[in-house]
């Protein structure tokens, strides 16, 4: 259980539903143990030759009222136990997945490179449900067991501890077979998660590219995969079943043992005089049938405790990692705005592609920077870079000539604006997709930003115009549509620092004449970084520069990148030759 360490603190944190739990477990335990010793002491009246019928009806009667009593309190306090630890559970939960959330937003964009979708959700649900299940039902059925064995052996004992001794003979049997069976348990549950999570990565990848399998027809393809997984995935929990359906007949039967052993050698007792009245047997009995929840929940408990061990193992390797992206101050840093990349360079560590290579540049504050260049050549990488979504090891990037590492992360972050290449909307309304840029944004300031977008005739052209909810990704919308819709979710943070990556790559030459021009006035006062592969995109920049495998090859205006032979030139009138066909 050494993985399930990690949960203390959430024991602690809730100390006081656990403690009370506790106090209402043996209370309501100590109560229950007043039905046997009274259906004993009625039984033992039966027998009793020095007592007459109305007394013994009178003394039934008094034990019937008062078994009556004694369950009804140990009902309402199980009731309190189990509004208590489960309460506590369902708490737990909550926390751990905020916490497991909180850790998922942290990590850097080279985890999620690593790791799939479907497995990560998978962790967050199944394996924080799995371990709920520990800190709730596992833990309040233990102290229950415990509890009841603790209380009731102990009276046992007092009645008679030779027959005790007998009665729980089969006790170290049990231990021994719960130890190997739990072992089993661990293993084969530990296997049954790592293969749901691989089809829960398997489902996930095929709805999200579930029109590009249609496009190219492999449906039937995907679906004998799934088959395949879906196979896997029933043979790993029938093992698991397999196991855990040992565990009740197993029970059954040691507690049926105890009760033979009781009536044997309690009955040799009586019949030689070592006890003293046949009722001590039925309350034996009893006793060991008390036991018998408690002893067939060890199974239960037993498998639920390692299968959260096994789950919380796969979350703690998610929780131990330290985010690669660190804030090093909790002082409030104010962003202006100027950029400045000193001999940077820059190597991806998972493809150890080298995107950039003593990359130099300074934009300072109300200046427009237009990036070009071919496929793999950095671009992106730099608005990556100014983002802080990696770390640089060679060179220095600064923002208002403070390294960057050295400035308050989030209000970086707050500071810009960034619109990816490939533009990404929530399943939520075209309304709030936009206001995710500016959480209290009036509907007008909403339509104005759309309208410097020139998306605002296409969404009032939708049935529900603003109110439009558009699929996941945004698969309801063109790719022209969606690029805007974007734009206008930056335009309307009004940040200092906007960053366009390639953006307007999937709108017309009009409406990206259009857009621009909208961008204009409105980044006149902010500072703009502009990746495009179009020169129509970068001509009215302050600064252009060319990159290519890495290294900047040119910088200079459009005036003076257009009369210099090289890429920039080649470009230029390669597209206009394109435009004066068109």
């Amino acid at each position: 259980m050494k993985e399930l360490k990690y949960l203390n603190k959430y024991f602690t944190k809730y100390k006081y539903h656990f403690l009370l739990g506790i106090v209402a477990t043996i209370v309501a335990q100590i109560f229950s143990l007043y039905t046997p010793k009274l259906v004993g002491e009625s039984i033992t009246a039966l027998k009793n030759p020095a007592l007459s019928n109305d007394s013994i009806r009178q003394l039934i009667t008094e034990n019937i009222i008062w078994v009556g009593i004694t369950a009804l309190i140990s009902a309402i306090l199980t009731f309190v136990m189990r509004q208590t630890l489960i309460v506590m559970s369902r708490y737990v939960e909550f926390d751990l997945k905020n916490e497991v959330f909180r850790q998922y937003e942290n990590l850097s964009q080279n985890f999620y490179k690593r790791n799939r979708t479907g497995d990560l959700m998978n962790r967050i649900s199944e394996d924080v449900g799995r371990v709920r299940m520990y800190v709730g039902p596992a833990v309040m059925y233990s102290l229950n067991t415990f509890i009841r064995f603790a209380v009731v052996i102990v009276q046992m004992s007092i009645i008679s501890p030779k027959l005790t001794l007998y009665t729980v003979l089969p006790l170290p049997i049990l231990s021994y077979l719960i130890f190997k069976l739990s072992n089993e348990i661990n293993v084969r549950s530990g296997i049954f998660q790592a293969n749901l999570s691989q089809l829960s990565s398997y489902s996930q990848e095929v709805f999200s590219g579930i029109r590009v399998i249609k496009a190219y027809s492999l449906e039937n393809k995907s679906h004998k995969e799934f088959s395949q997984l879906s196979e896997e995935s029933r043979d790993k929990s029938m093992d698991l079943a397999k196991t855990n359906a040992l565990f009740g007949p197993l029970m059954i039967l040691l507690i049926g043992l105890s009760n033979l052993v009781v009536i044997y050698v309690g009955g040799m007792m009586y019949i030689n005089g070592s006890i003293a009245s046949i009722g001590v047997i039925a309350e034996f009995i009893l006793y060991v049938n008390m036991l018998t929840w408690p002893v067939a929940s060890l199974g239960w408990v037993s498998s639920m405790i390692q299968e959260a061990e096994a789950s919380q193992k796969r979350i703690n390797e998610f929780l131990k990692i330290q985010p690669e992206i660190k804030n090093k101050t909790d002082e409030s840093s104010f962003i202006d705005g100027k950029i400045t990349f000193n001999h940077v360079s820059f190597t991806y560590e998972d493809t150890n592609i080298t995107a950039l290579n003593n990359v130099s540049f300074t934009i300072n504050k109300g200046e427009t920077l237009a990036i070009l260049g071919k496929t793999g050549s950095g671009k992106s990488t730099i608005l990556s870079l100014i983002s802080r979504l990696y770390d640089i090891k060679d060179g220095v990037v600064t923002i208002d000539d403070h390294n960057i590492k050295d400035v308050n992360l989030h209000d970086v972050r707050n500071s810009i604006a960034f619109v990816p290449q490939d533009a990404f909307l929530f399943s939520d309304s075209i309304l709030n997709n936009i206001k995710f840029g500016k959480e209290n944004a009036t509907k007008e300031e909403v339509m104005e930003a759309a309208k410097k977008a020139v998306v605002h005739n296409n969404i009032m052209g939708f049935n529900n115009q603003y109110e439009t909810v558009i699929g996941e990704r945004g698969i309801t919308l063109s790719g022209g549509q969606k690029q805007r819709v974007s734009i206008a979710r930056a335009i309307i943070k009004d940040s200092k620092i906007l960053l366009l990556d390639d953006c307007l790559s999937a709108v017309d030459t009009e409406t990206e004449e259009a857009i621009l021009n909208n961008l204009l006035e409105f980044c006149k006062d902010k500072t703009t970084i502009l990746v495009s592969h179009r020169v129509s995109s970068a001509k009215n920049a302050d600064k252009i520069i060319i990159l290519e495998d890495g290294k900047i090859i040119q910088q200079g205006s459009h005036n003076q990148l257009v009369n210099q032979e090289g890429y920039y030139k080649e470009l230029y009138l390669k597209q206009l030759s394109e435009k004066e066909i068109q």
